[in-house]
């Protein structure tokens, strides 16, 4: 079992920068890839970035790439959102995931094992 909480987001204006959190509590948390996504209003939950368990492999969406760097501090429990750049397009709930999985980074939602509750990003215009 992986319990998964989401934190850093935030109201900030277009250019600027947010980091989010997920810290993880499990003793698997090392074995799993992590996945970011994201959920805007009247719109399904999309893949934004994913690492695999030693941080050796990363995705991205299209639309972050550049802009977004996931990370992972083993040690610590916890994986990173560095997000960049920001455009109103990508206010959403932002959702870290957890897949049992160690090697594969997938970009489907069904894929993942466990989910935290989510933490809004607001980005003005």
């Amino acid at each position: 079992q992986v319990q998964l909480v989401e934190s850093g987001g935030g109201l900030v204006q277009a250019g600027g920068s947010l980091r989010l959190s997920c810290a993880a509590s499990g003793r698997t948390f090392s074995s799993n890839t992590m996945g970011w996504f994201r959920q805007a209003p009247g719109k399904e939950r999309e893949f934004v970035a994913g690492i695999n368990w030693n941080g050796g492999m990363r995705n991205y969406a299209d639309s972050v790439k550049g802009r977004f760097t996931i990370s992972r501090d083993n040690a610590k429990n916890t994986v990173y959102l560095q997000m960049n750049s920001l455009k109103p397009e990508d206010t959403a709930v932002y959702y870290c995931a957890a897949d049992e999985n160690f090697s594969h980074i997938y970009t489907s939602p069904s894929e993942y094992n466990y989910w935290g509750q989510g933490t809004q990003v607001t980005v003005s215009s």
